[in-house]
């Protein structure tokens, strides 16, 4: 006798056998037992749910020969559930919708509609992946659909609904399937591994279950594959080395060391599980299904997990949800980047970018300018009135900082704006302690005046003025280098120097500076002449003074 693998060896014979779909079943079995049968029945689902093989034992019920009337429980011993069994009844039509599309199939399927059955009490025809039909098959359809002969039957199947003219729908009873639960795939598996004889381990069932997603074929072809990875046998290591999987505790070291904002750390517990040789996409998943777990736990207190336990008390709830989306985020474009180990390395560092302010931090010093927060130390934090916030003047689009008269011991080392010209400007803005995105967006900024205490900016006509957020960050840092009360103002104009400028315009100058000195070399010369090369710009490293 030839292998069968276990999602047709072991394929449901009667509703009891069904898993899952106790909605779906009450329905078929009182409309057989009050005899309130509907002329055709759409069941659809995703893979793998039991839709065509509940279709084929509701089949059998109809047709079933063990007594007069249509069965709620097909006996499968009368030749009317045989055949059906082994597709060969004359009166059981199934059609597969995506091999046959075209009206012309139809109309051959409808031909023997009029007719009487012979030797069965209905005329059953079953399409399967119905959505596949073409629109003349689906309006050829639709007359019979609508009134049929009352010795036919239409079984219909699709994973597509939505696919479904509506026009089919409304003549048809939807019965929508439901992905099945994890604990009912194990639970139906461990059933068939001891009918079997086949040793196996919780942890093994488990996986595969998690893995099925809802789906009892996905679940046993799983099943039929681990079986043969194991050699007859289901041991959890061979199980996660066949499924990619590894195991839990390796994620939770990695989120706790990005909890702490312990970037060696993440590396080395990141670096540990690369060593394992595991799919990346498949620990990107883990991670989102740990993030899960923990924003459960912390709203319903249901985990049993140690481990899930720890997190949640020890991450904020909204920094869960913060990595959560980053973590899918990352999932969703991971098949278009090159390098699936860079893509999660990259979902790491995301992480550790955005964590929580420390209790120590002032409250007016975002965490991602470290070194101006580190400085608020030295300085006075009444420095800048944190009840008199950035105004904007509505004529002169002016923003004041009001402050209150540092100490000399505060300022005596630091820059002074009397005489500033545009040079010297230059120098101050590069000494200033801003974020990235502050200093580049001030960069494009030129220096035009300074005046009774007033900075006056110039940007180009395509800039946009920046945020308040923006401004008033640019004028903590300059109120803390100089120790001095100011105002900004921008204009719209030209610009030539800004510090963006000059530092482009200074390390062009670097550039060709070294491709002077190399072209001085004789050997260099010698090469570029022999070959007709040339020196590519990129390729000359800028040296650190």
């Amino acid at each position: 006798m030839s292998f069968q693998v276990l999602a047709r060896k072991y394929r449901p014979a009667t509703f009891s056998e069904v898993v899952g779909q106790e909605h779906i079943l009450r329905a078929l079995e009182n409309s057989i037992q009050h005899n309130k049968l509907h002329q055709a029945y759409m069941f659809s689902g995703t893979r793998g749910v039991g839709k065509t093989t509940i279709a084929r034992v509701f089949a059998k019920c109809l047709n079933c020969q063990k007594g007069d009337v249509p069965q709620s429980e097909p006996c499968n011993e009368c030749n009317a559930c045989k055949e059906i069994k082994a597709g060969r009844h004359i009166e059981f039509l199934e059609v597969d919708a995506a091999s046959r599309t075209g009206v012309d199939d139809m109309r051959e399927l409808l031909e023997s509609v009029q007719y009487k059955p012979a030797n069965a009490r209905y005329k059953i025809y079953l399409i399967d992946e119905v959505h596949m039909l073409s629109k003349s098959s689906f309006n050829a359809l639709l007359k019979t659909l609508e009134e049929p002969p009352p010795h036919v039957m239409f079984l219909m199947a699709t994973t597509e609904i939505e696919k479904v003219p509506k026009t089919v729908l409304s003549r048809c009873l939807q019965l929508n399937l439901k992905i099945i639960p994890e604990t009912k795939i194990q639970d139906h598996i461990r059933f068939l591994l001891d009918l079997e004889s086949i040793q196996y381990d919780e942890d093994s069932l488990a996986l595969i279950a998690n893995s099925a997603q809802g789906s009892i074929r996905d679940g046993l072809t799983l099943l039929d594959q681990a079986i043969a990875h194991g050699n007859g046998l289901l041991e959890s290591d061979h199980v996660k080395a066949l499924l990619g999987t590894i195991d839990q505790s390796y994620i939770i070291e990695l989120i706790n060391q990005v909890a702490d904002s312990n970037g060696d750390g993440a590396y080395m517990a990141l670096n540990k599980i690369t060593e394992l040789n595991v799919e990346y996409e498949q620990v990107l998943k883990i991670i989102i299904s740990v993030f899960h777990k923990v924003s459960l736990h912390q709203q319903l207190q249901d985990s049993v997990d140690t481990d899930i336990k720890k997190l949640a008390d020890l991450i904020d709830p909204q920094i869960i949800q913060l990595h959560y989306e980053i973590a899918l985020n990352a999932l969703s474009k991971f098949h278009v980047h090159p390098h699936p180990k860079q893509a999660l390395e990259l979902c790491i560092l995301r992480m550790l970018a955005f964590q929580p302010l420390s209790e120590g931090t002032a409250p007016t010093i975002e965490k991602k300018n470290s070194k101006l927060a580190s400085k608020t130390k030295s300085v006075k934090t009444n420095f800048i009135k944190a009840e008199e916030p950035l105004k904007e003047s509505p004529n002169s689009k002016e923003i004041s900082v009001t402050e209150e008269t540092p100490k000399k011991s505060d300022v005596e080392n630091s820059f002074t704006l009397a005489g500033l010209d545009r040079q010297s400007w230059n120098s101050i803005f590069n000494s200033l302690d801003l974020s990235m995105f502050v200093s580049q967006v001030f960069s494009e900024f030129e220096f035009v005046s300074f005046a009774d205490n007033k900075l006056t900016l110039k940007k180009s006509d395509e800039l946009i003025n920046p945020t308040e957020g923006l401004k008033t960050e640019f004028l903590e840092a300059i109120a803390l280098k100089l120790g001095q009360k100011i105002s900004l103002v921008i204009e719209s104009g030209e610009v030539i120097a800004s510090p963006a400028v000059v530092e482009e315009e200074m390390a062009q100058n670097q550039l060709n500076q070294n491709k002077d000195a190399l072209l001085k070399n004789e050997a260099v010369k010698n090469i570029l002449d022999s070959f007709g090369g040339k020196i590519i710009d990129e390729s000359i490293k800028k040296v650190s003074s």
